[in-house]
C-alpha cells in the first residue's frame, strides 16, 4: 500500500481571493513505512505573500522570486502522487489550493480524485477526539510527538510530522522506529 503525507504553505488563507501555493512537500509510506523518498519544492506564486502567512511560514516572497512556477512542477507531482493514498490535515484547504494551480495549468483533469484517494486528518482526529483541539500542534502532544525542532510551519517538516501523527492515531507503527514500539509507546514507558 503507498501513501503520500502532502502539506502546502501559501500566500494567504483564501484560494478565492487569488492566493497561491508557495511551498509543497510530500512524505511517501509504503506499508505504512517511511521509504525516505520525498517531493519538496518552493515556487513562485507571482504574487504578494499576507503579513499573517508570513508570519506562519516565515517565507519572504523575495526569497520565492527565482523558484519554479507551479505549471514546471505538476506533471512531477502529479507522478509522485498518481494512485496513492493521500494524507493531508484539513484536505480541502490544501486539495482547493492544489486544484487552482492544477486549473492554470494544461494538466487534465484537475480534479485530485482523478489521480489518487484523499485522506483528511483533521475528520479522522474530529472523530477520534470530538470537543478537542485536533490542529497539529495538538494532535503532536496527544500523541506524543516531539515538534520542539519546528520553528515555523513548513510543507514538508509538517509532512513529516503528520505522518507520525497519522501512524500514531491509526493504530500505532511497530517498525517506524526501529525497536517495536510505537513513539507513543515509548513516551508512555519513558514516563512510567
Amino acid at each position: 500500500m503507498r501513501q503520500v503525507v502532502l502539506d502546502t504553505e501559501t500566500t494567504g488563507l483564501k484560494v478565492s481571493e487569488g492566493h497561491r501555493v508557495i511551498e509543497i512537500g510530500c512524505i511517501e509510506l509504503i506499508n505504512r513505512r517511511l521509504t525516505q523518498r520525498t517531493f519538496h519544492y518552493y515556487l513562485n506564486p507571482e504574487r504578494t505573500i499576507d503579513e499573517g502567512a508570513e508570519a506562519i511560514h516565515g517565507i519572504k516572497h523575495e526569497f520565492l522570486l527565482d523558484k519554479p512556477h507551479f505549471d514546471e512542477i505538476a506533471e512531477e507531482l502529479i507522478d509522485f502522487i498518481r494512485d496513492a493514498e493521500i494524507i493531508i490535515h484539513n484536505a480541502p484547504f490544501d486539495v482547493g489550493f492544489l486544484e487552482a494551480e492544477l486549473h492554470r495549468t494544461t494538466i487534465r483533469p484537475v480534479k485530485l480524485a482523478k489521480y489518487c484517494q484523499v485522506i483528511d486528518t483533521l475528520k479522522l482526529a474530529r472523530q477520534r477526539h470530538p470537543g478537542q483541539q485536533n490542529n497539529l500542534n495538538a494532535l503532536c502532544r496527544r500523541y506524543h510527538i516531539s515538534n520542539k525542532h519546528r520553528e515555523w510551519h513548513g510543507a514538508l517538516l509538517d509532512a513529516e510530522l503528520l505522518a507520525q501523527v497519522y501512524l500514531v492515531m491509526t493504530g500505532g507503527q511497530t517498525n517506524l522506529f526501529g525497536d517495536g514500539r510505537s513513539e507513543a509507546d515509548k513516551n508512555v514507558s519513558q514516563q512510567g
